[in-house]
């Protein structure tokens, strides 16, 4: 900075103002010698005269003066340059994070799965005309994930879900109901079947279908109203030879000629009908709907109708005879279609087939088929060397996947190596209506009859550590609703940083199970904030934060895998998983 130097005050002017009569009275003189001009207009010339150098030396003299106050005078015109001596910043102190801390800073990841253990619970989103998904609130769409706070710190056997009705079953067996079906008064879920110790479910267009642990089938009504004023069955007490009638209104399902200790497994119901899954490898089917028979050959017994049924109650289940001897380990049901997929890895087929989805062209003379087809799954890697087979079936609307592990086989005159021989490769193949993107493979197709693959879940591999070996990526979990489906990977997956020595680096850290969603997105149950229908699956955001704006688009949710943990006091192992139903999404944590 320039520093203030006192100066000499109006004597700097008095001075200029003396030089400037002096001057001016010697050019006057000068002029008056010199000049042979008559001086007719000498007065107005020396008025201007005396005024220019008047100026001029009172210019001068302020310039001097502003250079004196401010400290100009003497500075040459090029200064030299002044030497900065560089300082060097001291490293500040930065509060020193702990291993887990730095393991949140590092990976989204690791969080969610600490926050999934932390606080277990049920994310829902999609339409909520029925009160399902925000059972407190009137709005009618939930565009992001949003906590349904009766399920905070609750782990649950099962959940599923339609627009306008919810059932879950609890840790400890019981049916919770809530949605506008269930009740118009319903603000939240409550017990309705207790003590019957059920561990799975499934729903119909308007019932509910629970299996218990010692192999019973359940059905009752969704409505309250139903289960009050219909027939109460009467239920064995723990009091030797005493009954007493049921609280509320259910019917069983009991499958007939069942052999001494055969058991009902698995059920899957689509919204008339329902597939009964035995013990010993035998399927049943029945009416599963209040309101409609079957009548689109779902149940898969040639000739059954309403009007050509056998005595009885109209829901009794009838045996499949046609898969007797084949061994069924899974069963799948759509709308109006079902799936049985046997030991050997061959699937069957029956019912509605107007969209594509038993795996054929469909034609308007076949709408359906009453009986099980065999789905020519050679086919499919025909030309190649592999030999493919199913490892796991999926329905839902009018949609069907299959999961395939194609093996590496030698053909006629090749040898490839061992390792070739011994790979491999992990596809996923669908069928059915994608107008609404629900096929996955990138197109918008009213109907397809020939499976084709999804190449987003298809022919993918990763490096294993543990097994130190490329592995294939497999599905996990394919869960497929009215018009859209997710599906979790089983990928490497990680829970176990900081529980001993080898993972106690700060660096370490949990990932989870990547999921993946597509198809139909009118009521916005694909998460993603917009209405758009989607063709490819594709990854969402974090659950937790994501109407708060803290969406990142290089972080996706992932499924917290199977997990011993502390709920509360308890130690419990327990998941996350996902269910797409109708027109709604969830995730919950499951036992």
């Amino acid at each position: 900075m320039y520093s203030i130097r006192p100066g000499p005050g109006p004597r700097a002017f008095q001075a200029a103002f003396k030089a400037s009569r002096k001057c001016n009275t010697n050019q006057q003189i000068q002029c008056r010698k010199t000049s042979n001009q008559p001086h007719t207009k000498e007065p107005d010339f020396y008025k201007k005269l005396w005024i220019g150098c008047f100026l001029s030396v009172s210019a001068s003299a302020v310039v001097f003066y502003g250079s004196r106050r401010l400290g100009l005078l003497g500075v040459p015109s090029e200064s030299p340059a002044v030497q900065v001596q560089a300082k060097i910043e001291k490293p500040r102190k930065s509060k020193s994070l702990s291993k887990e801390e730095n393991r949140d800073t590092i990976s989204s990841q690791h969080v969610q799965v600490k926050q999934s253990w932390e606080n277990p619970g049920v994310y829902a989103w999609g339409s909520n005309s029925g009160r399902v998904v925000a059972p407190n609130s009137d709005e009618a769409l939930i565009k992001f994930p949003r906590r349904i706070p009766f399920f905070d710190g609750l782990l649950l056997r099962d959940v599923k879900l339609d627009r306008d009705f919810g059932a879950a079953i609890t840790e400890n067996g019981d049916l919770l109901q809530w949605g506008t079906g269930y009740s118009k008064d319903s603000k939240q879920p409550v017990p309705t079947l207790t003590g019957k110790g059920l561990t799975s479910l499934t729903i119909s267009r308007d019932r509910i279908i629970a299996l218990g642990s010692n192999g019973k089938v359940y059905s009752l009504p969704v409505s309250q109203s139903d289960q009050a004023t219909g027939p109460k069955p009467l239920e064995d007490s723990w009091i030797p030879f005493w009954t007493s009638r049921s609280q509320i209104s259910y019917r069983g399902l009991k499958p007939t000629s069942t052999s001494w200790g055969e058991t009902v497994l698995s059920i899957s119901s689509g919204l008339d009908h329902v597939l009964l899954l035995t013990s010993s490898g035998r399927v049943f089917s029945a009416a599963s709907s209040s309101s409609e028979f079957p009548s689109q050959g779902q149940m898969g017994v040639p000739g059954l109708t309403w009007s050509h049924r056998p005595p009885g109650p109209y829901d009794q289940p009838h045996e499949i005879t046609t898969l007797r001897g084949f061994n069924i380990v899974s069963i799948a049901t759509g709308d109006y279609h079902s799936l049985a997929l046997d030991k050997e890895g061959r699937v069957f087929a029956f019912g509605d087939s107007l969209s594509g989805q038993l795996g054929f062209e469909p034609s308007s003379a076949f709408s359906f088929i009453d009986a099980p087809y065999l789905l020519p799954i050679q086919k499919l890697y025909e030309g190649t060397s592999l030999l493919p087979r199913v490892t796991s079936i999926s329905a839902g609307g009018a949609n069907s996947f299959f999961t395939i592990e194609a093996t590496r086989i030698a053909r006629a005159g090749e040898k490839p190596s061992s390792s070739e021989l011994s790979r491999i490769t992990a596809d996923t193949w669908t069928c059915g209506q994608g107008i609404l993107g629900t096929l996955g493979n990138g197109r918008w197709t009213h109907m397809q009859g020939t499976p084709v693959k999804i190449k987003a879940l298809s022919n993918l591999f990763e490096y294993d550590e543990k097994a130190n070996a490329v592995v294939p990526i497999r599905l996990k979990r394919l869960s497929v609703g009215s018009t859209h489906a997710s599906a979790t990977m089983d990928n490497v997956t990680h829970v176990r940083a900081g529980l001993s020595t080898s993972t106690d680096s700060a660096n370490d850290t949990n990932w989870g199970a990547d999921v993946l969603w597509w198809g139909g997105n009118e009521f916005f149950q694909l998460g993603l904030g917009k209405r758009n229908n989607v063709a490819t699956p594709l990854y969402l955001p974090p659950l937790d934060g994501v109407e708060k704006g803290r969406r990142r688009e290089e972080h996706r949710f992932q499924i917290t895998p199977r997990h011993v943990g502390k709920v509360g006091e308890r130690k419990v192992s327990f998941e996350q998983r996902v269910e797409c139903g109708r027109m709604i999404s969830a995730v919950y944590s499951g036992v």
